[in-house]
């Protein structure tokens, strides 16, 4: 019995946003710029390249108008993390023309993260996504705890496939799902996305796992069996959430593509100058890189 897998997977890389936001160390506005400028060179054409959130609370975020000023290209699709009003409004005077806006599932976790329940999160950001397609934006909606919750424990597949459908109606052009705290298991994960491709065929549908537990691998293999071929991974495995007691950084960029090439789906990702991203920023976090590709390769 053969498996039935795509041919081709786009990465979306999300190191120079949500890999670096949790680091306690101010990484230098240049030192961004050229990790990003890297990323693109290997390959890379969809990036989270930073937030418009407020430094206060995320200050490694707070040159997030300098990057976007010098980071653009026309061949990419550069997304801007906009969580509210005031972010989005910083978008509109930039260049950019892809906007991520997050919810999470957990009322809990969204009220720690931003707040406000889920349902006062989704009535808020619905007419800002209204106004984002009318201005002609690509939008992204990520769903965080869309497995687990740190507070609240499983999540149901009906609470996040409503979330989901919120969104959609909404006017999203993709959905990030995420395994925020890396809880999901194999099952889970084709399961789930195993829903949402049959409620959804034409949203881009994006599986976006952290590696907590190790696990972020095999359910990417699981997505795929699902029908996905859209993933979000992080250069190095960066990452993590000030949110989520214990969640670890996301699924490795290297790692993935590894596994990917090795089972025949292209990439379009130059592992080798991959790692060259990755030894660029190394010198300027605080965590060690610890996926197994960057550890035979470096």
């Amino acid at each position: 019995m053969s498996l039935q897998m795509p041919n081709e997977v786009t990465i979306i890389e999300v190191g120079p946003r949500d890999g670096l936001q949790n680091e306690k160390a101010f990484v230098p506005t240049d030192v961004k710029k050229q990790f990003i400028k890297k990323l693109k060179d290997a390959g890379l054409r969809e990036m989270e390249l930073t937030s418009f959130v407020s430094p206060k609370w995320v200050p490694q975020m707070g040159d997030a108008a300098e990057i976007v000023a010098d980071s653009l290209t026309e061949d990419t699709r550069d997304i801007v993390l906009a969580p509210n009003r005031k972010g989005v409004n910083r978008v509109y005077s930039t260049n950019c023309r892809a906007v991520a806006v997050f919810v999470g599932v957990s009322n809990t976790f969204n009220k720690k993260n931003i707040n406000k329940s889920t349902a006062d999160s989704v009535a808020e950001i619905t007419p800002i996504i209204h106004e984002l397609k009318e201005k002609g934006y690509f939008v992204r909606a990520c769903i965080s705890t869309a497995f687990y919750c740190p507070y609240e424990g499983k999540i149901e597949p009906e609470a996040t496939l409503k979330l989901c459908k919120a969104f959609v109606e909404a006017g999203a052009d993709e959905l990030s799902v995420a395994d925020t705290i890396g809880m999901a298991a194999p099952h889970e994960s084709f399961a789930l996305f195993s829903l949402l491709k049959k409620e959804f065929p034409h949203i881009l549908i994006t599986a976006h796992f952290h590696d907590t537990r190790k696990m972020a691998l095999t359910n990417i293999y699981a997505a795929l069996q699902a029908g996905i071929d859209r993933f979000d991974t992080s250069a190095g495995g960066l990452g993590g959430c000030p949110f989520a007691p214990g969640a670890a950084g996301n699924a490795a960029t290297e790692d993935v593509v590894y596994m990917l090439d090795r089972m025949g789906i292209r990439t379009n990702v130059d592992l080798a100058k991959l790692i060259e991203a990755i030894d660029l920023v190394k010198p300027h976090i605080t965590r060690s890189i610890e996926s197994s590709y960057y550890q035979l390769h470096s």
